[in-house]
């Protein structure tokens, strides 16, 4: 089909509690937003799963508020990105054989003991780039062949979450390798699905679908699911990639020069690299990027990450503080800013539910440490914005080890909004910060994708065009050498609490 005169580009983007779908015209510009909320079903303790059909219910109605009839017969493209690790089962028909299982689900932690061990640790993360956990699609899958024969045995297809809405536009099957990769069944190096991890799960190849570049076309838009979405049929819907890297894509984070810093309910720590860079003690992940591997671009990525970074911040909020206001967090924030540097001598651990990255302990726990009777609310809501950006340096020295040195920050989530928080950031990595000015950048990244499979532009040229940051905010070297004496202090507060921790 002939692109329109005057194109735009659709991106979806399917996270965890709501599907985002953008409109964007070429040069960035967003035209169109909405979005269609579902639920995380529990059905029995740790375990989470969700409805796919009432993915597809959300994202109708997303595509409905997104997209006028005047805009849709420009849309010349549709771009894919979503949550990643999650496993769907279809039957030889494609007909869906159960719910969704997601990635907080936590019901496969026995298998990931067995693959890892007979695997072995350092194996496994040499081959995949990273440790096997819970949620990830192959010990969900080892979860279902021991406890699900029924399933396994009418199992016709295996996909990703963003990988069935694509099913649902196109009717074709395919995935990307960024995610892939986060599946732990592929060789992250062939950037190929590995046969030893196939075998060693009894996974017949042909259930998997085929790997194909994030910005190459997948199909078209059938005519049943035009119909649905209010567009036309034979739109092109690129392959698209897994949220992670789709956001480093939309906030112009390209190369290991820069550090995406995400702060929303956990964090994350993203850094492009163009060589596979694996840490055998499993303490991050290296995956696949949304770029192809070439001499001038990074295809791949290392990460480490927070269990709860804005998670800890709401706690305070509900829990502590009990504020149900719109503006708690600049209340909070305000007053934050009235306590010095180091908080009184008040230290904050933000490990409320465990911690990943550096410590990979699910029974790290949460502490105020140095609480005195001149400790009030400033001074609390300033150690919890420093606990948790104290634990971001903390994992980011992990990628120190492994070599990183990057020259800036681009900060992202609900925390680059605080210009408190964006100091304090600034202050502690002794690097500048550059928030970003708008926070859909995984549905940018998709719409790059988008673009880019249309042949309309270069993808890293275009994505660093598109990245939109507030101004940059300096470190301050005095506060840099205060903090650099506070970091001993908090890894201290953690291992000398390390056995505590069990005990309680």
């Amino acid at each position: 089909m002939s692109t329109p005169a005057d194109p735009l580009l659709l991106a979806l983007d399917l996270g965890t509690s709501s599907v985002k779908v953008i409109l964007v015209s070429p040069d960035g510009q967003v035209i169109g937003r909405g979005s269609g909320d579902y639920a995380i079903h529990h059905p029995q303790p740790q375990q989470a799963e969700q409805d796919p059909n009432a993915w597809w219910a959300a994202v109708i109605r997303a595509m409905r508020a997104a997209v006028t009839p005047a805009h849709a017969p420009r849309v010349a493209a549709i771009g894919l990105s979503g949550q990643m690790h999650g496993t769907l089962l279809l039957d030889h028909q494609g007909e869906l054989l159960a719910p969704a299982i997601i990635w907080p689900d936590q019901r496969s932690q026995a298998e990931v003991q067995a693959i890892t061990a007979e695997i072995g640790a350092e194996a496994l993360i040499d081959l995949t780039g990273s440790p096997l956990a819970t949620g990830f699609q192959a010990t969900t899958l080892a979860w279902l062949r021991h406890h699900r024969p029924d399933l396994w045995a009418k199992i016709g297809h295996i996909l990703l979450p963003k990988d069935y809405l694509r099913r649902r536009l196109t009717g074709s099957f395919a995935t990307d390798p960024s995610d892939a990769a986060g599946t732990l069944l592929l060789d992250v190096r062939r950037r190929a699905w590995s046969p030893a991890l196939l075998d060693r799960l009894a996974l017949d190849p042909a259930w998997l679908p085929p790997i194909r570049p994030a910005a190459s076309i997948a199909g078209e838009l059938t005519r049943a699911a035009a119909v649905e979405l209010g567009l036309r049929p034979g739109i092109p819907v690129i392959t698209g990639a897994a949220d992670t890297p789709c956001s480093a894509l939309g906030a112009g984070v390209l190369t290991p020069d820069t550090l995406l810093l995400t702060l929303s309910t956990g964090g994350q720590l993203l850094l492009p690299t163009p060589t596979v860079a694996v840490d055998r003690r499993g303490r991050i992940h290296t995956f696949c990027s949304a770029l192809e591997p070439t001499p001038q671009q990074a295809g791949w990525y290392q990460m480490a990450a927070l269990l709860a970074a804005g998670l800890a911040l709401r706690w305070l909020r509900d829990q502590v503080l009990g504020l149900d206001s719109p503006d708690a967090y600049t209340r909070m924030t305000a007053w934050a800013a009235d306590a010095p540097p180091g908080a009184r001598g008040l230290l904050f651990l933000p490990y409320l539910v465990g911690e990943r990255t550096p410590h990979m302990d699910p029974q790290a726990r949460g502490a105020f440490l140095g609480l005195t009777l001149q400790h009030g609310r400033a001074a609390l809501v300033r150690a919890v914005l420093e606990g948790v950006s104290l634990a971001a340096y903390d994992a980011y020295t992990v990628l120190a080890e492994l070599g990183a040195a990057p020259s800036r920050i681009v900060l992202a989530g609900g925390g680059a909004s605080s210009p408190l928080w964006q100091q304090i950031i600034a202050d502690i990595f002794g690097a500048p910060v550059h928030p970003l000015a708008r926070q859909e950048q995984s549905a940018l990244g998709a719409a790059l994708l988008a673009g880019a499979g249309l042949g309309l532009f270069d993808l890293a040229a275009q994505a660093r065009t598109w990245a939109v940051y507030a101004s940059a905010v300096d470190p301050d070297a005095e506060r840099h050498a205060f903090y650099q004496t506070r970091l001993p202090l908090f890894r201290a507060a953690y291992s000398n609490n390390h056995a505590l921790f069990r005990q309680l």
